[in-house]
């Protein structure tokens, strides 16, 4: 692995001699509207070539060409068309101003790409996809995260069940979730990708075990809402807008995001009582205390494009989950009266300055500070069965101790600040540093047995990164350094044995450094390749270290994780004749891990920890192939192989592990999926839209549990699963109105999936949309 390093960073630094010497011109500016807002995505582009760029979320554009003179297209969706002819002998600013005007799309011409295009042709394993084309019919962001290449959701239930997300052998609390680069559980706890409204997000960017939300950056006023119905009593509503003031160009963004449902679907051939209740029998029972609600409120105001800053906003949001627990980790595992309760208030600021101190400098800062409050009741002495009866029993239902109602109180301080310089048109530098501490006050109000304690996890994380672009930007190469502080303050002494805090107590501080690199070099639009690797750090999360307050213990003992990461993708697009489009990715990727975070499920009681394995080996291959036609048919399949497997040989006490070699149990090695497509313009009116579409999902069984221990042909296994959706969307009036129907795993096919947990059968859903511009 060295060697591979050392000879890679050599290559690079050879490619870069003599580079440096190209004599180019940078033309640089801002494009704005006709009221001076700034205007993103918007296409800088040399006439007659494929030389262009775009603007950013500020409306900034830096485009580097030849010395002479050339004839420059500026062109956005929505705008008139603007061409200059300029003789450039020196580096130059120039703004420009768009006025509005009506488009006719076939006349449109493309110079530049999109962010997510971009995104996924930076040197870095990188996956972005926009949420726009497919929100009319999208329920929620899991949905559409499920879909993509090297990435499976693993839900545990219904709406608002708990789900584990895999990327490209990066799984569970590997994969941190952010909203415009702050990470997401400062709205709250619960807040998750299902219950986010999905009407927020303009796209995502999934890489190094991050999934990046970002929200919509356009000034403008609009007002996107929508309302959903389904099986199993499962309403959504979602509601997000924008104002503008225009004297003063103070921006107010209010976003609702509402989810019920019962989950009262069918549970499938599993033990129950028959009806005198004297003997067990097998049945498919419904599911009889599975209710959910969630709430997100937020409004965010701030201005854009003033002197003093390009983006300014403070937010305050109020986030509220109501969770009956129908189970434990394992479906044996029956409750009935036991229910998980949470409330989260936030504020935050975020700021950004384009050009801050010097040109080309970028400042980004977020502060942001959350109180998060979740109580889990857990009163009832009872024993249920998934008829619904019970039993009298002498504990209560999840610990088996007293009657108890326990409070978690754990707020939440983030503070990051990112320093972006771009020294010219090849060599950039970034510094970033990230500061997050975690409270956790426990307490309970009945159970008089329970020690209660407040503890802290602080974690700072510096980073920098040299990024360098050669070859008109065909050539990228990354250069990063991490430095991990990891300060936790333990003071929980309760449950010793199963927690390790006997052998972890009070405040100590450990260091950690990771590092790595990236290439990526474009040969032509159909053929580029990229190849990184990376040392990194994954430094334990409060919900590991500390439990969750009902299905998973604390393990204040647990270590940091590290791994050796090679990453190999080949990438390309075909823009053929006749409209004809076809993009493809094939990625290899080979993980060296030490102590291994994963879960460990103890059945007999329902209850699971967070462990350290410490040997893990991962490799895989994944790959994945989009075709278009006219923005008409769309076709995309992709597969997923991932082999993780335990390389620990000797047991602490010297013996052989029976484990040696085996598939890491309950996670999925070999998966993929399929959708199909198909939309018909001008439908029965003109600007009217029908599309009809269609998603297949298959994963290939695995044990629930190592291979090594017990009878292999008879120890339990998640079947492989085979699971057909399909919807319609009508759309008129310029997509004003929306409607879609939607019928999931439509063949009612037995669907498991974490834990050997049961998800839905067949469900129908209506979803109305409205967006006004």
């Amino acid at each position: 692995m060295k060697v591979f390093v050392h000879v890679f960073f050599l290559l690079v630094c050879l490619s870069q001699l003599n580079l440096t010497a190209q004599n180019k011109i940078t033309l640089s500016g801002k494009v704005t509207d006709q009221q001076g807002t700034p205007l993103s995505l918007v296409t800088i582009a040399v006439e007659n070539t494929t030389f262009g760029t775009y603007t950013d979320d500020s409306g900034h554009y830096s485009l580097q060409v030849s010395p002479g003179k050339h004839t420059f297209v500026v062109s956005s969706l929505g705008y008139q068309t603007i061409k200059i002819s300029l003789d450039l002998h020196h580096n130059k600013t120039l703004d420009f101003q768009l006025e509005e005007s009506s488009v006719n799309l076939n006349s449109v011409e493309v110079y530049g790409k999109t962010h997510s295009q971009q995104a996924r042709e930076s040197a870095l394993s990188v996956n972005a996809f926009d949420v726009k084309p497919v929100i009319n019919s999208l329920s929620n962001l899991n949905e559409l995260v499920n879909r993509t290449s090297g990435v499976k959701v693993r839900e545990e239930g219904g709406v608002g069940s708990d789900f584990d997300l895999s990327i490209n052998g990066l799984s569970g609390n590997s994969v941190r979730y952010f909203i415009d680069g702050i990470p997401l559980d400062s709205k709250g706890s619960n807040v998750t990708l299902a219950n986010l409204p999905v009407n927020l997000i303009d796209r995502m960017e999934i890489y190094k075990g991050v999934v990046n939300n970002i929200t919509l950056a356009e000034k403008k006023n609009f007002m996107d809402a929508s309302y959903s119905i389904g099986s199993f009593h499962t309403h959504r509503a979602d509601l997000n807008a924008q104002f503008v003031e225009q004297c003063t160009g103070l921006i107010v963004r209010p976003t609702i995001g509402i989810n019920y449902s019962k989950n009262d679907y069918r549970m499938k051939d599993v033990q129950m009582r028959n009806e005198t209740g004297d003997q067990f029998i097998y049945g498919n029972p419904k599911r009889f205390h599975d209710g959910y609600f969630s709430l997100l409120a937020q409004i965010e105001t701030g201005i854009t494009g003033k002197l003093w800053a390009d983006e300014f906003f403070v937010s305050a949001s109020y986030s509220k989950t109501d969770k009956e627990l129908q189970t434990g980790s394992v479906q044996t595992k029956v409750y009935g009266m036991a229910e998980r309760n949470s409330d989260a208030w936030n504020v935050s600021a975020r700021y950004n300055k384009h050009n801050f101190i010097t040109e080309g400098m970028t400042l980004k800062a977020t502060l942001s500070h959350t109180w998060d409050h979740s109580i889990t009741i857990d009163t009832a002495y009872r024993k249920y069965y998934w008829d619904g009866g019970y039993i009298v029993s002498q504990r209560n239902e999840i610990r088996g101790n007293e009657p108890s109602i326990r409070h978690y109180k754990r707020p939440l301080t983030i503070a990051r600040v990112n320093l972006d310089y771009q020294l010219n048109r090849h060599h950039g530098l970034n510094l970033n540093y990230h500061m997050s501490r975690t409270g956790n006050d426990r307490y309970d109000d009945l159970d008089q047995s329970f020690e209660p304690s407040n503890d802290a996890v602080t974690k700072h994380i510096i980073g920098l990164t040299y990024s360098q672009s050669f070859f008109d930007g065909k050539m990228q190469n990354v250069f990063f350094a991490k430095d991990y502080v990891n300060h936790p303050n333990i003071r929980q002494t309760d449950q010793s044995t199963v927690t390790g805090s006997d052998k972890v107590q009070g405040s100590t501080t450990k260091n950690y450094f990771g590092y790595g690199t990236g290439l990526r070099y474009l040969f032509f639009d159909p053929l580029a390749v990229k190849i990184s690797y990376e040392h990194s750090v994954r430094l334990p999360i409060a919900r590991e270290l500390l439990g969750n307050g009902t299905t998973i213990y604390a393990n204040v003992a647990l270590e940091p994780e590290k791994s050796n990461n090679v990453n190999l993708a080949l990438f390309g697009t075909w823009h053929l004749a006749g409209r004809h489009t076809v993009y493809y990715e094939v990625n290899g990727f080979l993980r060296h891990v030490d102590n291994y975070i994963q879960t460990s499920v103890i059945e007999k009681e329902g209850m699971m920890q967070f462990v350290n394995d410490p040997a893990v080996h991962i490799k895989g291959v994944e790959g994945e192939i989009r075709y278009d036609w006219d923005g008409r048919l769309q076709l995309m399949a992709n597969v997923s192989y991932q082999d993780a497997r335990d390389q620990q040989k000797y047991k602490e006490d010297g013996k052989p592990s029976a484990t040696y070699d085996n598939h890491v149990p309950n996670r999925p090695w070999l998966f993929g999926s399929a959708e199909a497509s198909y939309t018909f313009r001008n439908f029965l009116q003109q600007d009217n839209k029908l599309r009809l579409g269609y998603t297949f999902q298959w994963v290939h069984w695995y044990f629930l549990t190592w291979e090594a221990y017990g009878n292999r042909d008879t120890k339990a296994r998640i079947p492989s699963q085979h699971i057909c959706n399909a919807n319609i969307t009508y759309s008129w009036k310029h997509d004003r109105y929306n409607i879609a129907l939607e019928c999931s795993n439509f063949l009612d096919e037995t669907a498991y999936d974490n834990y050997k947990l049961q998800k839905p059968g067949r469900a129908f859903f209506a979803k109305f949309r409205v967006f006004i511009n």
